[in-house]
């Protein structure tokens, strides 16, 4: 017997269960989520006898007779209460999966505060034990702060005030895929290897096949009987010896050899979770251990990974005019010189991945709901490089998504095999990943080492920049993972400066380590760190300042629009200004004083710039084609008015928290003069939704926003005309504004009016279609480029080697702006993860290969209490190479943060470090320069 919201609830279940599988699994309680299984993220928090409590650490039978509250039971009726307000007011959620956790800790806290307002630092602690990937944690400690604003007798039916995502998520009304049920379903079960490198001799399921609940086993022999492709790499690039890449794709089993730790070689499906488990453990595998390699600078002379590879290599890339950038430095009046290491980092969303596969044998068709980017793109992948249907006989879904910054863009072999097992079964197969798995096996990021060189002339202004990277590319070359560190980087490296040659080679290399490819920034954050920091130390070797080293350097506004040695053309924006701005807001003349104070204190107090421009917007498709690119880069948008006046905006792009329901909303909103609560979004099924190519790249409100803007125009014209044809007079005459339809003479009809007559053309003229229904597909005419100027100013104790930011400043340029909150939400998570990246997150492995942060307790991410406020400012030049004028948010923080806090930390220590900067590697490098010796 349980009292949950109120009820008492009877059920059977071992009193062992973990009470979040009964609250999930029998009671139905969808809102409480699981996110690490291991008690630190806080996503499957409840509140037992009015105590915040993680349901992964109790059992069923530890609470019986006790009230369990979970966020279903938070709200009273169906109204939000003060709390689950202020956390759609203040923006205080993006994806949502957190947020259930999220706002009972909260309420427990605010409910045992003994102030009225709940203060900063107060609310911080609250939230220590509560993970966030998406918000960064500023605008939660708000909405805590802001509880009592509104009083609880202020009850609202739903999140008006925010964004429209929000009335769901912050009830836990969400639907996430593993949310979902089918009658008859069956559990799939991965089978991983613990070895990087190893032959697989044997592997023997029959023990595992008579564990009651078992229904099949799976191998990489299965597969290859079926047919089976592998998704594959979808971008290439030609190797500087002429050649084609040397591309493995991974295959969703390992057949004959596993290349890195966690590696799938076989696959269990059962009746339940725990009887998959049971079976995965019966399954003996014999292994003949090979040796292994981690390091990408070891790779050449590492044993083999695959006999198409020589040396490990992928690929030997160069780009650039290397004689003109060799004379540019022979002639230089000061050469800087940096090694730069990118450490190997993770998204680790707080939503694992799933996948709920189904197969109609009437039909013969598929249907997979998974946590995915860009359905379409993944159903293409799945019946062109799979093999597994055509693609009119497979429909992906996918609903709500709990974060992704990267890492859910790729078709990976779980989800393959689950709609394969579905219709060898004749069930339903369901699977999520666990935060192990999630740590393992999906994309990693960044994992580069670069040996970079930038030349100065004699007055400091940049001659050249040469740039030798290494770049790991992992085990198999993933989906992007030939683009990543070869053209998002190389171009990025000249940055917003007058830098007039460039050269850079990139050789990627193959490991026994999970796949790189894209995370938040994708080859740009890593080309940013590299000059911003090359920037620095060229200003500390010539005795100059580092601002105003940027600063005689930064491209003036005048040249715009300016064509760099990248060939990428930068077709608006002011850079200068937003340096300017930054050291205006960030105080910089008064930093002298306070580095006195900390110093008077025994801290030391550093601060550093990173001046930052991106490519964005990505697309488009004549660019991209000739890079390497295999699919176009447009996307869809249809636009739909109902005979009532309401409109459907479906699209092709897909929201992973980023708020698409909201601002494609408001975009059309604007161009109609119609209220947004009479506009729908429909997104990310592949039933309802033309071919669309996805989110990523911050490309979705500058390539599918503009998509609605040309679809919008369109409704508008054919309007001008049904107008006319009621108005009965000539459509020049006509014109449209605030949602009415007025001719010269003043005559007018409004939206409403025309839509209703669009639907009734009783004597309409021949030559005028009925309805009100547009698509256009968009494929922008150059990528767009947000750029800004953000600088960092920390302390950090040398007695323990931790660093505090103890303040942060930004003013960037996004072009315009369609929702304010949604700008600066996505602005604290990106720097929240660049910070991240720079001073504590970092994926490792042992030395035979076997992966050391497979958790939350090893693998270290900002918490509430780690981060300061953002003081964020915008300067706005709008792109002109797309109608909405956007540039695109999502990734900047990302981008700039790192160099910004490692340039401050160089400025506190006086020696530069690797990143992360973690306290112990803080400390050993200052115990290191204090005896003369290198860094650690």
């Amino acid at each position: 017997m349980l009292i949950v919201n109120g009820e008492r609830r009877s059920l059977v279940a071992e009193a062992d269960a973990p009470l979040v599988r009964v609250l999930r699994d029998e009671l139905g309680l969808k809102g409480v989520h699981e996110g690490c299984e291991t008690a630190q993220c806080g996503a499957c928090t409840v509140l037992i006898e009015g105590r915040p409590v993680k349901a992964c650490t109790v059992f069923a039978g530890q609470v019986a007779g006790l009230e369990i509250t979970t966020i279903e039971g938070a709200s009273r009726s169906e109204c939000l209460t003060a709390l689950q307000q202020q956390f759609s007011r203040c923006h205080a959620l993006q994806c949502g999966f957190c947020t259930p956790g999220m706002i009972l800790a909260s309420a427990s806290a605010s409910a045992s505060a003994s102030a009225q307002v709940i203060g900063s630092d107060t609310a911080r602690e609250a939230l220590r034990g509560n993970l966030c990937r998406c918000t960064g944690y500023q605008n939660i400690v708000d909405a805590l702060g802001q509880r009592s604003s509104l009083g609880a007798d202020e009850p609202s039916a739903d999140g008006s005030a925010g964004r429209r995502e929000d009335a769901r998520l912050i009830r836990g009304l969400g639907c996430f895929t593993d949310d979902l049920e089918r009658p008859g379903q069956a559990h799939a079960k991965f089978l991983r290897a613990p070895a990087a490198h190893a032959r697989i001799k044997r592997i023997d399921s029959g023990a595992a096949l008579a564990v009651p609940g078992v229904l099949a086993v799976y191998t990489a022999r299965e597969i290859a009987a079926a047919g089976l492709g592998r998704p594959r790499c979808h971008w290439r690039v030609e190797d500087r010896s002429g050649e084609s890449m040397r591309d493995i794709a991974r295959p969703l089993l390992a057949d004959e050899i596993v290349r890195f730790s966690g590696e799938a070689v076989a696959l269990i499906v059962a009746e339940s979770s725990e009887r998959a488990d049971a079976g995965a453990a019966a399954i003996n595998v014999e292994y003949e251990a090979l040796p292994a390699n981690t390091e990408a600078i070891k790779a050449e002379g590492a044993a083999v990974l695959h006999d198409e590879a020589p040396a490990n290599t992928a690929f030997h890339w160069t780009f650039g005019d290397e004689a003109a950038t060799a004379e540019a430095f022979s002639s230089a009046a000061h050469v800087t010189q940096l090694r730069v290491r990118n450490n190997r980092v993770q998204a680790a969303p707080m939503e694992t991945r799933a996948a709920l596969a189904e197969f109609d044998p009437g039909t013969e068709h598929f249907t997979l709901h998974v946590t995915t980017q860009n359905p379409h793109v993944a159903r293409r992948v799945i019946a062109e490089d799979v093999g597994l249907a055509p693609e009119h006989q497979l429909d992906v879904i996918s609903q709500d998504v709990g974060g992704s910054f990267g890492s859910k863009i790729f078709v990976y072999g779980e989800e393959c095999l689950c709609l394969w097992a579905a219709r060898e079964l004749g069930r339903p197969v369901r699977w999520r990943a666990s935060r192990e798995e999630c740590f393992s096996v999906d994309v990693h990021g960044r994992d580069q080492l670069a040996d970079a060189r930038l030349a100065l002339d004699a007055s400091g202004r940049f001659l050249a920049i040469d740039v030798r990277s290494i770049a790991n590319l992992g085990a198999y070359l993933s989906s992007f993972g030939a683009i990543v560190p070869t053209f998002n980087f190389a171009t990025m490296l000249i940055g917003p400066y007058l830098t007039p040659e460039l050269y850079c080679e990139v050789k990627g290399v193959y490991t026994n380590t999970a796949p790189v490819d894209a995370y938040r920034g994708a080859g740009r954050p890593e080309a940013v760190f590299i000059l911003e920091s090359l920037i620095d130390e060229a200003a500390r070797e010539t005795g100059r300042c580092p601002i105003e080293l940027r600063r005689i350097n930064t491209i003036p506004a005048a040249e715009l629009p300016y064509l760099t040695p990248a060939a990428l053309v930068y077709d608006s924006g002011d850079f200068s200004a937003h340096l300017e701005a930054a050291i205006e807001h960030a105080d910089l003349g008064g930093f002298e004083g306070r580095r006195a104070v900390s110093e008077a204190r025994g801290k030391r107090r550093g601060i550093g710039v990173a001046h930052y421009l991106e490519a964005a917007g990505i697309g488009p498709s004549a660019i991209a084609g000739p890079l390497g690119a295999q699919f176009g880069l447009w996307e869809v948008a249809t636009l739909r008015f109902d005979p009532t006046g309401s409109l459907q905006i479906v699209t092709g792009a897909h929201a992973q928290g980023q708020g698409h329901e909201t601002a494609f909303a408001t975009l059309a909103a604007e161009r109609f003069g119609l209220d947004p609560s009479r506009i729908r979004v429909h997104h990310g099924d592949t039933r309802g939704t033309p071919m669309g190519m996805g989110t990523y790249g911050s490309r979705s409100l500058v390539v599918g926003g503009s998509a609605i803007v040309r679809a919008s125009d369109q409704l508008i014209e054919k309007g001008r005309l049904v107008a006319a044809w009621l108005l009965d007079c000539d459509p020049d005459g006509i014109v449209f504004a605030a949602g009415r339809f007025q001719q010269t003479n003043g005559e007018s009809c409004g939206l409403a009016e025309v839509v209703r007559a669009a639907y009734a053309p009783y004597d309409y003229p021949e030559a005028l279609e009925p309805g009100m229904e547009a698509t256009v597909f968009y494929d922008p005419v150059n990528f767009t480029f947000p750029s800004g100027t953000h600088v960092c100013e920390l302390e950090v104790d040398p007695e323990t080697g931790v660093v505090q930011i103890q303040r942060y400043t930004a003013v960037d340029d996004f072009g315009r702006v369609v929702r304010e909150d949604i700008v600066a939400g996505q602005m604290h998570g990106g720097i929240t993860q660049g910070i991240g990246q720079a001073l504590m997150e970092e994926i490792r492995y042992d030395s035979t290969g076997a992966l050391m942060t497979s958790d939350f307790w090893s693998y270290a991410v900002p918490r509430a209490e780690d981060l300061p406020r953002f003081d964020l400012h915008r300067l706005e030049t709008r792109a002109i190479s797309n109608p909405v004028g956007a540039k695109g948010c999502g990734e900047a923080g990302a981008i700039a943060a790192p160099p910004a806090v490692m340039n401050a930390l160089t400025d506190a220590l006086g020696v530069r470090m690797n990143m992360p900067a973690t306290p112990e590697r803080v400390w050993r490098t200052l115990r290191a320069a204090s005896e003369g010796g290198s860094q650690p």
